[in-house]
């Protein structure tokens, strides 16, 4: 746990160290292309927050072609600050190109800064949040219930058929060894087809 921390702090140090310097370059070169008092000061954090939109940018992972358009850019910025402060440029005697892009700086990190602000992944967070309409589903025709036949009557048999039937049909047992059928029982009875079907079902 404390080498981990100690491997922290060592970073967080690297990184202060680092950006103290570059920050240090930037306004150099800011005052020095004629940029004098609080505006020297401004340029260091204008270009660290572009490198810090566009960083936040490539992290989400949302139109990184734009993300790395201005991280680059950013970049750029930061390093030639910092070649332009090694001796390589007389910043006495700035040259007029120089001067002209330190000048020109804040427009272009206000359009680099609005882009990536508001472009496409941020209107889509706000999309997200509503909720999606609900789909519409077409109301299928309804189909008519088939009609069904209409049920037959019930048949009312009497009791002493009933009983007469019984009588026939253990004769029919006792003669033949097998239990009456329906049509057998409607010819010994003389009965129609439904009476006799009736009978049946009450033996």
């Amino acid at each position: 746990m404390r080498a981990q921390l100690a491997r922290v702090d060592a970073v967080l140090v690297q990184a202060v160290i680092a950006a103290a310097l570059s920050f240090a370059h930037l306004h150099d070169v800011a005052s020095a292309a004629g940029q004098d008092g609080w505006k020297a000061w401004a340029y260091p954090i204008s270009v660290d927050l572009l490198l810090i939109a566009a960083w936040r940018r490539l992290r989400a992972g949302d139109e990184k072609a734009a993300g790395w358009c201005w991280f680059v850019i950013a970049l750029v910025a930061s390093l030639g600050a910092n070649v332009a402060t090694a001796g390589l440029l007389d910043l006495n005697q700035v040259p007029a190109w120089l001067r002209i892009l330190v000048a020109g700086w804040p427009a272009v990190a206000f359009l680099g800064g609005t882009l990536l602000a508001h472009s496409a992944p941020a209107l889509r967070e706000d999309t997200e949040g509503q909720e999606a309409a609900p789909e519409l589903v077409p109301e299928l025709p309804t189909q008519p219930a088939p009609e069904l036949p209409p049920a037959a009557p019930a048949v009312s048999v009497p009791a002493a058929l009933v009983e007469h039937a019984r009588k026939v049909a253990a004769e029919h047992r006792t003669r033949t060894g097998a239990a009456i059928d329906i049509p057998t029982l409607r010819a010994r009875l003389g009965v129609p087809a439904p009476m006799a079907d009736a009978i049946a079902a009450q033996l």
